[in-house]
């Protein structure tokens, strides 16, 4: 039971950063996010993905499943903060341009 919640709970997640990362190219800026925020979580995904290496001595379909999901998630979230990055840099450029 515990495996399937934490299915889920990669799942859920893992529905979130698409809208997150939808909503940054529309926008095109950066308003709302904290890099570190989203540096923490891009660290928390390769923790549980660390973990899942270390602790698994059986390559079972249940933790390639999970695994797999935790990749997705990892390389999402990493997309992401690269938006929030690249967006950051763009803004504090563009303010630097209209305050001359």
């Amino acid at each position: 039971m515990a495996e399937v919640l934490e299915i889920m709970m990669v799942i859920c997640f893992g529905i979130s950063w698409p809208i997150s990362i939808v909503k940054s190219l529309k926008m095109k800026c950066s308003t709302g996010k904290s890099p570190l925020f989203v540096g923490f979580i891009v660290f928390g995904y390769i923790c549980g993905i660390t973990s899942k290496i270390i602790g698994t001595k059986v390559w079972l379909p249940k933790l390639v499943f999970v695994f797999v999901f935790y990749c997705i998630n990892l390389a999402m979230t990493s997309f992401d903060l690269g938006l929030v990055l690249f967006y950051k840099h763009r803004e504090k450029k563009l303010n630097k341009e209209l305050k001359k």
